[in-house]
Order: C-alpha cells, then sequence, then structure tokens
C-alpha cells in the first residue's frame, strides 16, 4: 500500500471533520458518538455499492440519459439516502441531538466517513497511478459531500424540531431529495462530456459552497443564541 496515496485519500475528511467539530462551538456532541456516526457512514458504503450495482443494471438508456440516470439515481439517490438513513437509525431520536446545528453536525461526519471510504477506493484502486485523481477529488467531491450534508442537516433539524407530524415527514423527504438533486447535479456535469457544460462545474461548485455556508451560520447563530453566548461588543 502507497503510505502516500492513503494520507491523500483521507486528510481532506480529517481536515473537514476537524472544521466541523469546531464550528460546534456552544454545545459539544459526544466525541463518541460522532466517531459512531462516522464508522457507520463509512460501513454505508457497502450497501450502497451494492444497489449502485444492481440500478446500473436498469439503466437501459443511451447518451445523456444514461449518464442523466447514472447521476441523479443510482449515484445521488442512492448515496444520499444510505448517508441520511444513518442520521436517522443511530441520533435522530438521540437526546444528544438537541439544537439545529447538531442535524448538520452529524449529517456531515455520516457524509465524511461515507466520502474517506468512496476515495480510498479512487486513489488505492483504479487510479493509484495518478496522484492528481486523490488530489482532485479532496478539492471537489470530498468536501461536496460534505456541502450536500450540510443540505441534509438542515432539512433533517427542522423535522427533528417540527412539532407537526405532517410537516416533519415533509421536511425528512426534503433531506434526501434536496441533497441527491444537487448531487445529481454535480455528477452529471462531469458524467455528461459536454464542454460546454463543464464552464458551469466551478460556479456550480461556488454555489454549494455559499448556499451551504449560509446555512451552517444560520444554525450556527442560533446554537450562540441558545446557549445565551455573544461576543463582546467593539468600542465606538
Amino acid at each position: 500500500m502507497d503510505l502516500r496515496l492513503l494520507v491523500i485519500a483521507v486528510t481532506p475528511a480529517i481536515a473537514l471533520g476537524l472544521a466541523a467539530y469546531f464550528t460546534d462551538r456552544f454545545d459539544k456532541e459526544p466525541a463518541l458518538l460522532l466517531l459512531k456516526i462516522f464508522l457507520f457512514g463509512a460501513l454505508s458504503v457497502l450497501p450502497a455499492i451494492i444497489v449502485e450495482r444492481i440500478l446500473m443494471y436498469f439503466n437501459f438508456f443511451g447518451g445523456l440519459l444514461a449518464s442523466a440516470f447514472t447521476a441523479f439515481i443510482v449515484a445521488g439517490l442512492t448515496e444520499e439516502f444510505f448517508k441520511r438513513a444513518v442520521v436517522l437509525r443511530i441520533v435522530y431520536k438521540n437526546n444528544a441531538f438537541n439544537e439545529k446545528l447538531d442535524g448538520i453536525i452529524y449529517a456531515v461526519f455520516a457524509a465524511l466517513g461515507f466520502a474517506t471510504i468512496e476515495n480510498v477506493m479512487y486513489v488505492l484502486g483504479g487510479f493509484s497511478a495518478n496522484h492528481y485523481v486523490g488530489i482532485s477529488r479532496g478539492i471537489f467531491s470530498v468536501p461536496t459531500h460534505a456541502l450536500l450534508a450540510i443540505t441534509m442537516g438542515y432539512y433533517l433539524s427542522l423535522a427533528k424540531f417540527s412539532y407537526n407530524k405532517n410537516l416533519e415527514h415533509a421536511y425528512l423527504r426534503k433531506a434526501l431529495i434536496i441533497p441527491a438533486i444537487l448531487h445529481g447535479f454535480f455528477d452529471f456535469i462531469l458524467m455528461a462530456n459536454i464542454p460546454l457544460l463543464l464552464t458551469f462545474f466551478i460556479p456550480y461548485v461556488l454555489y454549494l459552497w455559499i448556499a451551504n455556508l449560509k446555512k451552517l451560520n444560520q444554525y450556527y447563530k442560533d446554537s450562540k443564541e441558545r446557549c445565551n453566548i455573544s461576543e463582546p461588543q467593539n468600542s465606538q
């Protein structure tokens, strides 16, 4: 095993995980629970691969439709389903999930577990001869998993703290469907082999960063207010 490739594969997820952990400043989640979420997120790669391979048998399309089916259904819907399932099964009803920022933190850790194993498979597998694959995935793919998890966690928290069951179920659906669609667009831009479409890749990635950092900042402020912590006022 090439140790350098392994470092390239796991470093982005570690960095993003630490960033998420230290963002949760005011009511930190239990470290062991975060580790559990991360590990189950990593394990969820296995059933995701099985389902993806089964779904590919139903990809009877050609051209752009084949790429769209792979991007939105095989990859987007399947992967986001299993990442969401980790949060729902392990922590959604846990007492530690007691504020809206928690939904984002848990979803990010599940996604980073998934992304770590996926990245190791790419970097140490079929692309082990090309270090740039690991670097490019570290810059784009792994952070995108985390950004999509912010969207997922945003809606999971709205569901968790909704007192209306119908509204809760609506937000739970959004916690799957919206990340799956965003995931699908990311993959479709790369899979479609349309040069003009590729010009939208960087703007789309920037959109994901801006939109999701706004969601994260919203819940960060909620957490701060909930814990009655205020920053010192600047003297006039």
